[in-house]
């Protein structure tokens, strides 16, 4: 019988995951002279976004837009010399709403959500008047317990009007609204202070230029990375720490920074348990656990956004590049257990109810909510996370800390929340350990 003899390493910061969150904070403790393992399941890094080539060409099939209005991302592309590269700007609309289909203006769908839009959001800066310290408000408390479809039925609007703003929002969430947080629809407005459509426009406008890869890629530089180390377990206290590899593999350090999304941490075994709060959360899970998906169509289509029903297949699609004569559009739906991406008669007859005459001739997506190592796509929180769970995970629990976009106090569900999340994490721990 051969015994398996493990190997074990020392560092005074290991961190789980290879994503923004752990490389901002890999980078930020190995300039003030720590030593730093980060391990990562994946053969890649980059977590939740991942530029690959696909359908002929460069596609972001994780995270992709950012904005001037997100401090961190921004800080890091001027940093690195890295700009924007911007989405077409649509030409016609499509969208569904009370039993029929409608087309137009973009100018006019806008302003047919704004109608109610902004009387769902106009108490967004009340409740966070310092939108990156989200808690800090006591009046969260009362709010926080309520979900979403409640306070769009206290609008008492037409058919027509909750059919655009449901369908809105459910592209937000990236899943079903029914157990969406109203606070968390608060927190993206307030981020832009209170206007919902410059909130829209940092959704998915303004690309990094040479995609997120290139900042990623820049970011990592010097960092020691181990590519395909699927942690298991994480034993801590207050004198440190003990990681344990599903091949055995152990490291020891003074600190953990586990950067895992909520979706993927019921894959780690942590001694002594979680707090109860943490680990209702990650049972829970997030609201997102939808779909995006590059389709091409055949021929050159104008550009065009589409929105159909909250709870269609599809809910969303709009045009993003001209290739060789064909167009490949970006599209979003709210299950991904609904949509077989692989099966193109399906994502034909789905986008055939947002976009008429279109023809598919490929499709490209990833599952992430039935990936392991994410579980949801971007984080969208359930009513009680922020006055329940955010600070408690937000806070060492002695030498282990948490970080990434999930946990972020500003653009959770973004690129800037993980590097925000990761600069506090690594700030944190400078704190703990003088150099």
């Amino acid at each position: 019988m051969t015994e398996t003899i493990s190997r074990t390493e020392h560092a005074d910061v290991v961190i789980i995951g290879a994503g923004f969150a752990g490389l901002t904070a890999a980078r930020e403790l190995r300039q003030a002279g720590r030593s730093v393992i980060v391990v990562e399941a994946r053969n890649r890094i980059g977590g939740r976004t991942w530029l690959d080539t696909r359908l002929g060409r460069p596609l972001e099939i994780g995270g992709t837009w950012v904005h001037w209005t997100q401090p961190y991302v921004w800080a890091e592309m001027t940093r690195y010399g890295l700009g924007t590269a911007q989405s077409p700007v649509p030409e016609t609309a499509y969208w569904w709403a009370d039993g029929k289909r409608h087309q137009g203006d973009p100018e006019q769908l806008l302003g047919d959500i704004d109608a109610s839009n902004r009387t769902l959001m106009e108490e967004s800066r009340r409740y966070f008047p310092e939108p990156f310290t989200p808690w800090a408000n006591p009046d969260i408390k009362e709010i926080d317990a309520t979900p979403l479809p409640k306070k769009i039925a206290e609008l008492q609007i037409t058919d027509y009007s909750k059919d655009i703003l449901e369908s809105f929002w459910a592209l937000n969430f990236n899943g079903p609204i029914d157990d969406a947080a109203f606070t968390q629809a608060l927190r993206w407005v307030a981020l832009t202070n209170g206007d919902w459509m410059v909130s829209f426009e940092a959704c998915a406008t303004f690309k990094i230029q040479g995609g997120t890869e290139a900042l990623i890629q820049a970011m990592a530089a010097g960092t020691d990375i181990r590519l395909n180390e699927t942690v298991v377990a994480v034993k801590y206290d207050d004198a440190g720490a003990t990681v344990r590899a599903a091949d055995g593999s152990l490291y020891r350090a003074n600190h953990v920074v586990c950067t895992l999304p909520l979706g993927a941490m019921g894959g780690i075994s942590f001694e002594p348990p979680l707090p109860e709060s943490s680990t209702k959360a990650i049972s829970e899970g997030q609201v997102s656990r939808g779909i995006k998906a590059w389709i091409k169509v055949k021929g050159t289509r104008r550009p065009f956004v589409a929105l159909g029903l909250a709870d269609w297949q599809l809910n969303f699609a709009q045009t993003e590049y001209d290739h060789d004569g064909d167009t490949i559009l970006v599209a979003f739906g709210p299950d991904s257990s609904r949509l077989d991406v692989t099966d193109l008669r399906q994502v034909q007859a789905a986008l055939d109810l947002l976009v008429p005459e279109t023809e598919v001739v490929g499709v490209a997506s990833h599952d992430w909510t039935a990936d392991p190592l994410s579980g949801e796509t971007w984080p969208m929180h359930r009513p009680g996370y922020l006055s329940e769970a955010l600070a408690v995970f937000q806070k060492p629990q002695g030498s282990l800390l948490f970080a990434g976009s999930d946990y972020a106090n500003g653009w959770g569900g973004f690129i800037d929340g993980a590097i925000e999340s990761g600069l506090e994490a690594a700030r944190a721990i400078q704190d703990a350990t003088p150099a």
